[in-house]
């Protein structure tokens, strides 16, 4: 078998002729993939090869090892199924006529879906850039339009401007013009939905991260490629696939409350935070948004980078990274679970850092640097709606008429409440952890008092025990990396 992956160009180019066109990879995940030759010109491009260095799971790494693969697979499948689900529906439903154009440019948004990513992917979204540029609103998916263009004009890739645009939408989940292909609307269903969350880079990622975590999933998304159609100008799914679906949204929510939004892994995304925005007025990291020559060079490998330097000040942004390597991580402190009536009554001003520090004892010697809060709120992908209510489905008795399946009629197992929020804090000092939990539970005591029925009482597992100081030191004694992790805690003041 050809991997186009390894070929020297020279025999790519001797071979094109013998696959037609096509270059053949074997995914571990969905098996031999056929690209199409349009499909390869975009991905040999550096633009596209630099999805290589970001991880996709970006500092879930440092948590799990089989957290290895990258945005550059993932894109590649999502390519493949939004190609498969696109082609299926064009030969099932001629009536469509939907275009070559149309199915190449499906495939082209699932494959380029993902270019704008930053370092560590969600980290640099949502964590760094925030605190960086607080003025500007950001996201990865208008860098991934800005990298689309780049890599377009770099590369000489001959492309309509109509099919760009058309990509940039689909990659949006919906038409530039809101004029534009109001008879077409299914198309913006496949690679980013945006009327209930059910798309192709769902499928890909929550089977990819599945399987690279040693993890079980009990949804199939291949039985919602195969049963699905469209009608009413929106894709729509078998009757029967409805428990499917929601065990997809359940999967969702299981991958984020026990792996993306793990407290270790947490910690490791606040480090990381910390380090690029301490090292943010020397290397402009934040600015290189708005260049996309310069963008490009933004991978997961900025903290080695970071490290090599011996530029003094970086000095602080190199002893964060230390401690990460040596694993004197951030300490999660504590967290309490919002009940869903109390979460309008508590607001984020009234439970931060400097609230918490003025409910220290004496002798503390608490300062805001030392404590971190974190509002994480974990759905089934469309906030506290259920999900399943905005899909529409269709019977064997009538393929043609679409419908909505209310959750009675599913099953009365299925939860009653769609999203929780949850207020973290953790200790940049681990040596303070004790003094920030007794403050933070003080502050909940008087802003939210504590009573069984709400379940905002404190965790008792959580609880640090009193002699906590002792087991440190001890722990230190034992470690030479706690050691020189000390002293790092001591010379950090925070960017």
């Amino acid at each position: 078998m050809n991997n186009h992956f390894f070929e020297p160009p020279a025999l790519r180019k001797s071979t094109s002729a013998f696959y037609n066109g096509h270059k053949i990879i074997n995914d571990p995940i969905h098996g031999h993939i056929m690209l199409d030759d349009y499909t390869i010109d975009f991905i040999d491009t550096v633009q596209f090869q630099r999805l290589r260095d970001l991880k996709q799971l970006g500092s879930a790494y440092f948590v799990f090892p089989g957290a290895s693969h990258n945005r550059f697979e993932h894109s590649i499948g999502v390519s493949h199924l939004s190609g498969t689900l696109i082609e299926r529906i064009a030969k099932d439903q001629p009536e469509l006529h939907i275009t070559e154009n149309e199915i190449k440019c499906v495939k082209l948004a699932g494959l380029c879906h993902d270019l704008g990513h930053g370092p560590f992917s969600h980290v640099f979204d949502n964590e760094f850039m925030p605190r960086a540029r607080p003025g500007i609103k950001w996201s990865h998916e208008q860098a991934s339009e800005m990298m689309l263009e780049y890599l377009i004009d770099d590369n000489g890739i001959d492309i309509e401007p109509e099919s760009i645009k058309l990509i940039k939408g689909l990659i949006a989940g919906e038409p530039k013009s809101q004029s534009q292909y109001e008879d077409r609307r299914f198309l913006f269903d496949i690679v980013a939905n945006k009327k209930n969350s059910v798309d192709v880079d769902k499928f890909d990622y929550i089977e990819r991260d599945t399987q690279n975590l040693g993890l079980r999933s009990s949804y199939d998304a291949k039985r919602l490629l195969v049963y699905s159609r469209v009608v009413d100008n929106q894709i729509c799914y078998h009757h029967k696939e409805v428990y499917n679906l929601y065990e997809m949204f359940h999967t969702r929510y299981s991958l984020f409350k026990r792996i993306y939004t793990h407290r270790v892994g947490k910690a490791v995304e606040l480090m990381i935070s910390d380090a690029l925005v301490s090292a943010d007025a020397q290397l402009g990291i934040s600015n290189a948004v708005d260049n996309p020559e310069e963008y490009l060079h933004l991978t997961d490998d900025i903290i080695r980078g970071i490290e090599r330097s011996k530029e003094p000040s970086l000095e602080e942004s190199r002893q964060i990274i230390k401690r990460l390597r040596t694993r004197n991580l951030y300490k999660f402190v504590d967290e309490f679970l919002l009940p869903a009536d109390m979460e309008a009554k508590i607001k984020q001003e009234a439970i931060s850092p400097a609230e918490i520090i003025s409910y220290q004892s004496d002798n503390d010697g608490l300062v805001e640097n030392d404590v971190i809060v974190d509002w994480l709120k974990i759905n089934y992908a469309m906030k506290d709606r259920n999900p399943v209510d905005s899909i529409r489905f269709f019977s064997k008795f009538d393929d043609n008429v679409s419908f909505t399946i209310p959750k009675q009629h599913v099953s009365y197992m299925i939860p009653g409440q769609f999203q929780e929020v949850i207020i973290r804090v953790f200790a940049r000092d681990p040596a303070k952890s004790k003094a920030i939990q007794k403050a933070f539970r003080s502050l909940i005591k008087v802003i939210a008092p504590t009573d069984p029925n709400s379940h905002i009482e404190p965790s008792h597992a959580l609880t640090v025990p009193t002699d906590y100081d002792t087991i440190l030191s001890a722990k230190r004694r034992r470690s030479t990396s706690g050691l020189l992790g000390q002293e790092v805690v001591k010379k950090w003041t925070g960017p």
